[in-house]
């Protein structure tokens, strides 16, 4: 049996011309100062500010309105102390093993290692997993579609949200990432999509000199 379609008023509010410019202008040069950071204070952000960012997130699309996504924040010094220990053993092995040279020459400019200190000194990480599948009341599985587009939206809802609240963020993605699962005890049927570590840059903290695409080398007009 089809279920039946439920609907409910839009709640859109439209805008001056100007406004709309001004509010998109504005948010583009916001995030136009985003940087990954690797260097972070001790200093604690107000817990709701991580609250209301991660519910950002949750506003993603996804499909089939599925929302297969599950966001760990952890913030005990022990739980991140474990997590970069698992990911410094997965970074070592990438690094000494796994990397192909082109790889490893891409990263030089960046001036990573395989060391992580930053998993331990910020003050959150948010590891975010994506559900395969799910289960609805009655404990039947059921299929997720379209998770890694999905949750890969919702993860860049969060970071936005976290920019625009005035944190810095970092997007950690060691390889292989089931650790997490034993870390974190989450069930089988979510994989770790990436860690995002978020808090305050450090007083002296630096980032690479690097540039950006031009505009007009990825975006066309027909």
């Amino acid at each position: 049996m089809t279920a039946e379609r439920q609907t409910v008023p839009l709640e859109f509010y439209r805008r001056s011309a100007t406004e709309m410019l001004d509010r998109a202008s504005g948010f583009r040069q916001l995030m136009d100062r985003r940087r990954s950071v690797r260097s972070f204070s001790s200093q604690q952000p107000a817990p709701e500010v991580l609250t209301q960012c991660l519910h950002t997130a949750g506003t993603a699309p996804s499909g089939a309105n599925r929302q297969p996504w599950h966001f760990a924040l952890v913030q005990d010094p022990k739980v991140k102390r474990e997590i970069r220990l698992g990911a410094e053993a997965e970074e070592r092995e990438f690094y000494q093993r796994r990397a192909p040279a082109d790889w490893l020459q891409a990263l030089e400019p960046l001036g990573t290692d395989a060391d992580k200190p930053y998993l331990e000194e910020a003050p959150a990480l948010i590891v975010i997993f994506g559900q395969k599948y799910g289960f609805d009341a009655a404990g039947e599985k059921i299929k997720n579609y379209y998770v890694p587009e999905s949750v890969g939206i919702a993860t860049g809802f969060l970071i936005a949200a976290l920019h625009n609240a005035g944190l810095a963020t970092l997007t950690h993605t060691p390889s292989p990432m089931r650790f997490l699962n034993r870390i974190l005890e989450r069930p089988d049927n979510e994989k770790p999509t990436v860690i995002l570590v978020a808090g305050f840059p450090a007083e002296d903290c630096e980032v690479p000199a690097i540039s950006r695409k031009l505009p007009d080398s990825y975006i066309s007009h027909f």
